[in-house]
């Protein structure tokens, strides 16, 4: 490739990062459930080819917040912040540390009814899954979004009732896919880690019990995905685990590093899979 072909393609390249990012809402950050005024990074605003995307979602009628954060839900102090944002931000740097992934170091929301924004982010999470209200306008933007190689990582539900719930909502977007346990040697398994080792993952409320809901399905971790036509998964999904709590506890001395060492390994794995297939 001589110099004018490759200044062409680098140029081209540029163009394209900085429509990328003109068409990304802008950062904002919000009133969480759990925590109502935090700092921000003091390099908040470099961009990044990766940043943690989180669900913005109305509550369905489980919501357990319900009687306490009734307000609109695009305003913060609702469900979908749950752990809201440290466990975003201690995840992020883990991926800077981890990988040479270029991380931003604060999180996005992101509201599917905004239509194209979802197609920003490669890689977006939600949490509490078996309490949400995704409406089917929301699951045709997630079906969409995902057949076009987005990824979507579902966490922290637990139980018979809490997976029935999830199940109701993501049928939505994917009538006729079936969930299936993802096999031992499925990739997403081994880009980074070798993940032969996963066991459940409680919440920080939860250690003592070692699972939420435990006598009604809540024990026994299940890792289980959808997959594309080409084999790739779509949706992964961590049932009977709480993943974002062990991210969001990562520094506190009292949460087992056993819990949180593996969710990050497992959170690296998802990122770098969803980035790489």
């Amino acid at each position: 490739m001589n110099v004018r072909k490759a200044s062409c393609w680098l140029g081209c390249g540029f163009v394209f990062i900085g429509a990328l990012y003109a068409f990304q809402r802008p950062f904002r950050q919000y009133p969480g459930v759990e925590y109502f005024s935090f700092e921000l990074t003091p390099d908040w605003q470099e961009k990044g080819e990766w940043a943690f995307a989180r669900l913005m979602f109305p509550p369905g009628p489980n919501d357990g917040y319900a009687g306490r954060f009734d307000g609109d839900f695009r305003q913060g102090l609702s469900l979908w912040t749950q752990d809201y944002p440290r466990a975003d931000r201690h995840f992020s740097q883990a991926v800077r540390r981890l990988t040479r992934i270029h991380v931003r170091s604060v999180e996005q929301s992101v509201m599917l009814e905004d239509g194209d924004e979802a197609y920003n982010w490669p890689w977006l999470y939600a949490v509490q899954v078996g309490e949400w209200g995704l409406t089917e306008q929301e699951a045709k933007v997630m079906r969409e979004y995902l057949l076009r190689g987005g990824f979507f990582m579902a966490d922290d539900f637990h139980g018979d009732y809490e997976w029935e719930m999830f199940l109701k909502r993501i049928r939505f977007v994917f009538p006729d896919r079936p969930i299936v346990d993802i096999p031992e040697s499925d990739p997403i398994f081994h880009t980074v880690f070798d993940l032969t080792d996963r066991f459940q993952i409680p919440g920080a409320a939860h250690l003592y019990q070692g699972c939420k809901n435990c006598g009604e399905g809540g024990q026994g971790a299940h890792w289980r995905g959808i997959y594309d036509d080409k084999g790739r998964i779509m949706v992964a999904i961590s049932y009977n685990s709480d993943v974002g709590d062990a991210w969001e506890f990562a520094d506190d001395p009292s949460y087992p590093e056993k819990f949180s060492g593996l969710a990050i390994r497992i959170g690296v794995n998802y990122v770098t899979y969803a980035m790489t297939h």
